[in-house]
């Protein structure tokens, strides 16, 4: 199994280009399900996920077609044809590589009428289940079984009715789903209490583009007219907000200075106003983003929130970089209940951390020192990744799997900047 090698200390300096969003990717994905007419998808990520879902689109009939990247992109340029589904089952021994499998649920439903999709596997970050995507659909019109690990779904005469559903909280998969499987409902839908992540925003803007009559995109209310059929589209994924705020962690870590290449400050704004509380500078710069860290990090009071307020996706990084703070910071996560599993792996190098339910309590050292460390997830291998940046002497991060999943090129984008690492074999 591959490991990471990063001896650390080295300043980061220079640009870093950002790739296409993994978690706008695998919702654009299952879109090309809605139609016969070819999706291509611009700008895509070369991830373990991407590759994984375009596998259960193959197995549901569809064909997949890769190109390289053009020159404006970073990433590839897929097509999709969904001209004949040939299945409607999405089976456990792809869904349990990751849990956006779950999200081929409602383009099925709005296609063919039917669906039966295994219950998702992922990231162990604590209880996901998927009963709001089920009560969604159920409000628009599904009938909905559950037996032997499967939810069997399927709209009654072979469309699906229409309704209207409020989110008792927010849920983005669940949104995602519910908006596919409504774009070609008989009727009109109504989803209030709905995600904003700008990753539905380019879900909505795709269906839109695709021919689908869809009101109130960014907002916590969307209104749906269903239509007969949609269409083709090509369409570019928007940058990884994610991944920008990563590497924009990296450069504050290392008293860097990094120009993230094609993404801006809009998308993330509360990343970037937390980085700016801790002392980084963070400016526009001809469409990029200018991070710069000179001194010492202040620290930190956050609270994980959904979209607009700081995303459960960055408080795994901002933990690793609050650990070379001048001072204690507060971290609580109220999205996942068990998000706190780099803890033990980052005290492993030298980190004062303590966990007391779902608040974290980190007091900045002056040192962090290299040692082996094991991710347990996708965000928290990055946070060990970037303690590495940091440390004395040498670190090894194991099961590398999970950064493969979430992060395309980090060795070689890493490096280009000025880190000292690699990935080895064990052979």
């Amino acid at each position: 199994m591959d490991r990471i090698l990063i001896r650390g200390g080295n300043r980061l300096s220079g640009k870093l280009p950002i790739s296409g969003a993994k978690n706008s990717a695998l919702t654009l994905m299952p879109c090309a399900l809605l139609t016969e007419e070819p999706v291509t998808l611009r700008n895509l990520p070369r991830l373990a996920d991407v590759d994984s879902f375009g596998h259960l689109l193959n197995q549901l009939g569809c064909s997949t077609q890769i190109e390289g990247a053009r020159p404006e992109d970073f990433g590839r340029v897929m097509t999709i044809r969904a001209g004949k589904l040939t299945a409607t089952e999405a089976p456990y021994d792809i869904v349990r590589k990751m849990r956006a499998s779950i999200l081929v649920l409602g383009p099925l439903i709005g296609r063919a009428g039917e669906a039966t999709v295994s219950l998702p596997g992922g990231c162990a970050i604590g209880n996901r289940p998927i009963d709001l995507h089920l009560k969604a659909l159920e409000a628009i019109g599904a009938n909905l079984e559950m037996a032997a690990g499967y939810v069997k779904a399927t709209a009654p005469g072979g469309r699906l009715s229409g309704g209207k559903y409020t989110f008792p909280i927010v849920s983005v998969g669940a949104t995602e789903n519910v908006v596919m499987a409504a774009v070609t409902a008989r009727g009109g839908s109504i989803i209030e209490n709905a995600a904003r992540e700008p990753e539905i925003v380019d879900l909505c803007n795709l269906l839109f583009a695709m021919g689908a009559s869809i009101s109130g995109i960014g907002t916590e209310t969307l209104e749906i007219e269903g239509r007969d059929r949609l269409h083709g589209a090509t369409y570019r994924v928007m940058p990884d907000r994610i991944e920008a705020g990563s590497y924009a962690c990296a450069a504050a870590i290392t008293g860097g200075s990094l120009e993230l290449v094609g993404v801006g400050i809009h998308d993330m704004q509360a990343t970037v106003a937390a980085l700016i509380r801790a002392g980084v500078s963070v400016t526009e710069k001809k469409g990029n983003l200018l991070v710069e860290a000179n001194g010492k990090l202040g620290p930190l009071t956050l609270s994980t929130a959904p979209y607009p307020g700081f995303a459960t996706d960055m408080q795994a990084q901002f933990m690793a970089m609050l650990c070379k703070a001048d001072g204690a910071s507060v971290l609580t996560e109220t999205i996942f209940e068990n998000r706190y599993m780099h803890v033990p792996e980052l005290a492993r190098m030298g980190a004062d951390i303590l966990v007391q339910g779902r608040t974290a309590v980190v007091r900045g050292v002056d040192r962090l020192v290299g040692a082996p460390v094991m991710a347990t997830d996708l965000r928290a291998s990055m946070s060990l990744i970037l303690a590495g940046l940091a440390a004395e002497g040498e670190t090894q991060v194991q099961r590398v799997y999970h950064l493969d999943r979430g992060y395309e090129r980090l060795e070689e984008k890493l490096s280009a900047v000025g880190a000292d690492i690699e990935r080895v074999g064990d052979g």
